[in-house]
């Protein structure tokens, strides 16, 4: 099927869906071949913004993940292992072309697997292209250091990749973190198998397709889809790992995390967040709303660096309140078609979280605005209006609990230090906004903040590929992106020479 399909995401159906693929997404990819599960099963693949049913992934368990794993094993052990660092980088070159030859089919699929608006998603097409460039240059430039030591000896010390990488991803932006993780495990030398959330699985099948047309060998890229209690489970406790990295809520990170421990292999884990907006009395406010808002909204708040709590100095809470409250009126969900501000949201088990969050709110606090759905949207989507709260106690379940939806929260701070104690009052510790003029504040609230990004007068949810992202505490631990997600990927052998 052709890959630069022009169709378009107004009535989404399985025919649409399938005139954009140039792949079958029912099949997995194990050594370099399309296969079905080896348990000839399949699940639905639903539409986020219509409730219907549009297409059918396999349903991969226990018995694909061991061949996957073993396809990786000889990928490293083989012609993988030996492939020069130069020659891996302009693999990944290769694949990020094609990415950006086929950026549109691309961002459709991720638009109908996930539900976000079609603009985010090309975004999001881009950003793996980027990821790939970007360990593409990173490939050849892993280096060791030699290290000062007795007469008599050179020592030095050599960064070589774990093996066999497990990539567990989830489904709010499977491109993006399929890419990133991937990019740098290959970067490193690593073989790969990545297992997509059940929820959306589609573009990452369409990126692995991708990265078999770029010539990458059979067996260092295997997927395997299916359920995360089945295939997810499997491949986190599979003893033929060297490394496992994991994207997703804290209580999966837990699980995941015992069961590499039972294996002692590393384990990169991004998890959730809670993430502040810190904005106080100084601020150039004209620059900042925009960004209050829309840093929540992105992919209708299913983002875990969202920046949910904005903690407001008393002197400027009630503008701050009655500019947001005007933006969240505006704030429109619908279609992933449509050009609204929000799509729906990934499922109706997902709508009915946030919905129990909303209806909390509602009976304990005030509401400062909500957004609307557009009235021709499928009753069947999984709509939910912006929300925004006002007056929160930083204790309340809003302002401590992810919730993973539209919904952000106003607490007023009266000082710096009142600041600090709400925004590091939470169990996570992932991304936060300061916003002040004050150069001094800036550097004390940046050493200060319990976090493992901290964006001074702009907030950046994640950043560029360049910047090394992670959290503390139940945001996780590890990094990814930039030079930190090599060194992830890669273990350090010491060499002492003894030459008289």
């Amino acid at each position: 099927m052709a890959s630069d399909s022009t169709a378009t995401l107004d009535k989404a159906s399985s025919t649409e869906l399938q005139s954009i693929l140039w792949f079958d997404p029912t099949r997995i990819l194990i050594d370099g071949q399309w296969r079905a599960a080896a348990s000839g099963q399949v699940l639905p693949v639903e539409n986020p913004s219509t409730g219907g049913i549009m297409g059918q992934i396999a349903r991969g368990g226990a018995a694909d993940i061991d061949a996957a794993v073993a396809a990786a094993r000889r990928a490293f052990e083989g012609p993988w292992g030996r492939t020069t660092a130069t020659e891996r980088g302009r693999i990944l070159m290769k694949m990020a072309e094609l990415v950006l030859q086929r950026a549109e089919a691309l961002a459709m699929i991720e638009a109908l697997d996930v539900g976000k608006p079609l603009h985010q998603s090309l975004n999001d097409a881009k950003a793996l292209a980027r990821y790939l460039e970007f360990y593409a240059g990173a490939a050849d430039k892993l280096m060791g250091t030699t290290i000062p030591y007795q007469h008599g000896f050179t020592v030095y010390t050599l960064r070589e990749p774990h093996g066999v990488a497990g990539i567990i991803i989830p489904w709010n932006y499977p491109m993006q973190i399929a890419g990133r993780g991937v990019a740098a495990a290959l970067a490193a030398g690593n073989s790969c198998v990545v297992k997509p959330a059940e929820d959306a699985s589609v573009s990452t099948l369409a990126f692995a397709a991708i990265a078999m047309e770029a010539g990458l060998p059979a067996g260092v890229l295997n997927v395997v889809t299916g359920l995360g209690t089945e295939a997810g489970a499997a491949l986190s406790e599979h003893p033929g790992l060297n490394h496992l990295s994991f994207t997703g809520s804290v209580a999966t990170g837990q699980r995941i995390q015992a069961a590499a421990g039972r294996n002692v292999i590393p384990v990169t884990l991004e998890l959730g967040g809670k993430s502040p907006h810190i904005v106080f009395d100084d601020c150039d406010l004209d620059q900042a709303m925009p960004t209050l808002v829309g840093a929540c909204m992105q992919n209708a708040g299913q983002t875990c660096s969202a920046a949910t709590r904005v903690l407001v100095q008393r002197g400027l809470y009630d503008e701050v309140k009655r500019r947001m409250a005007d933006m969240y009126r505006g704030l429109v969900a619908g279609p992933a078609a449509d050009g609204c501000d929000l799509g729906p949201l990934i499922s109706a088990r997902q709508k009915n979280r946030v919905s129990h969050y909303i209806e909390l709110g509602k009976a304990e606090l005030s509401v400062a605005a909500e957004g609307s759905i557009r009235a021709d949207a499928s009753a069947d989507g999984h709509f939910v209006r912006a929300t925004l709260f006002s007056e929160v106690p930083p204790d309340h379940r809003l302002a401590q609990e992810e919730i993973f939806g539209p919904v952000q929260v106003l607490i007023p701070f009266e000082d710096e230090a009142e600041a600090l104690r709400i925004a590091n009052g939470t169990v996570y510790g992932l991304i936060a906004g300061v916003w002040t003029r004050d150069g001094g504040r800036q550097m004390r609230m940046a050493r200060q903040l319990n976090v493992g990004q901290v964006y001074l007068n702009n907030y950046g949810a994640g950043g560029g590929v360049e910047l090394p992202f992670g959290g503390v505490g139940h945001s996780g631990h590890g990094r990814e992106k930039g030079f930190e997600a090599l060194n992830g990927f890669t273990r350090i052998k010491t060499v002492t020479a003894r030459h008289g």
